[in-house]
């Protein structure tokens, strides 16, 4: 075999040895595109998802759907299962038919309390001494009615009232215990209650009633009283027998 031949023979082998080095890079890119087109199923907003909406209130209201998109649309964190979800909070807005993806949520703790308000309710802190406020009793989760002394004024000829103002407000954050030194120093307590009669009766009594304390309600099965309004006079007769209520017939307290 001639030198000339020779690297004929060579040159015939190198091109076919590219050739098929071409062949096989396009058949894996073409099985690489064939895989990256394939269809997947993710969970889409059905609707706008707004910030502090848990997880659970979501997979509750079917507020996400199934969509089938393709793989290389998939965005990063994407949720395959809505008990991904569950036990989270978002914290961005979800647009519509957006994928929904673990980045937008946190877990109820990182938002604080922030992750109890939803719908109307509103967080305000009710700030008074330790013995309003139950300092070193109240906890997060807590619930408590607000009790007041007040004058309704107007045409009230019995002096100042006293009933309970607000009731079941959900105790946010509580106010730190004072080592029993009751009436020394501010202590607020954060609760939610609803944006409109609840924050305002509450807002009035704290700055101008006589006199206010909170309630600790049951853990569970708390029950409420029916609405009921106490006076000075209220208070001298009940419970006092007809004979002895002749007897205030002059001097009797309004």
């Amino acid at each position: 075999m001639t030198y000339r031949v020779r690297n004929i023979f060579i040159a015939v082998a190198l091109a076919l040895v590219a050739g098929l080095l071409s062949l096989f890079y396009v058949a894996n890119y073409k099985r690489h595109v064939q895989h990256s087109e394939k269809t997947v199923s993710v969970y889409v907003a059905k609707g706008d998802i707004p910030v502090g909406t848990s997880g659970a209130d979501i997979v509750k209201r079917h507020l996400m759907v199934t969509s089938q998109v393709t793989q290389r649309n998939v965005v990063p964190g994407a949720i395959s299962n809505p008990d991904q979800v569950a036990n989270l909070v978002s914290t961005e807005p979800i647009l519509a038919q957006e994928q929904v993806t673990l980045r937008r949520f946190a877990d109820h703790a990182e938002l604080g309390p922030r992750a109890q308000l939803h719908g109307t309710l509103r967080a305000i802190a009710i700030e008074g001494d330790p013995g309003q406020t139950l300092s070193g009793v109240l906890k997060p989760g807590d619930h408590v009615d607000l009790v007041s002394s007040f004058d309704p004024g107007g045409d009230n000829k019995s002096g100042a009232i006293s009933r309970v103002v607000v009731r079941n407000l959900l105790v946010l954050q509580a106010s730190e215990s004072t080592g029993g030194k009751l009436g020394a120093g501010s202590s607020p307590v954060l609760v939610a209650a609803s944006e409109q009669r609840q924050l305002q009766k509450i807002w009035w009594t704290v700055k101008n009633a006589g006199g206010w304390s909170l309630e600790l309600r049951p853990v569970t099965n708390a029950t409420d009283s029916p609405e009921d309004v106490e006076s000075g006079k209220s208070l001298w007769l009940d419970g006092v027998n007809s004979a002895n209520r002749e007897h205030t017939t002059n001097g009797s307290p309004k």
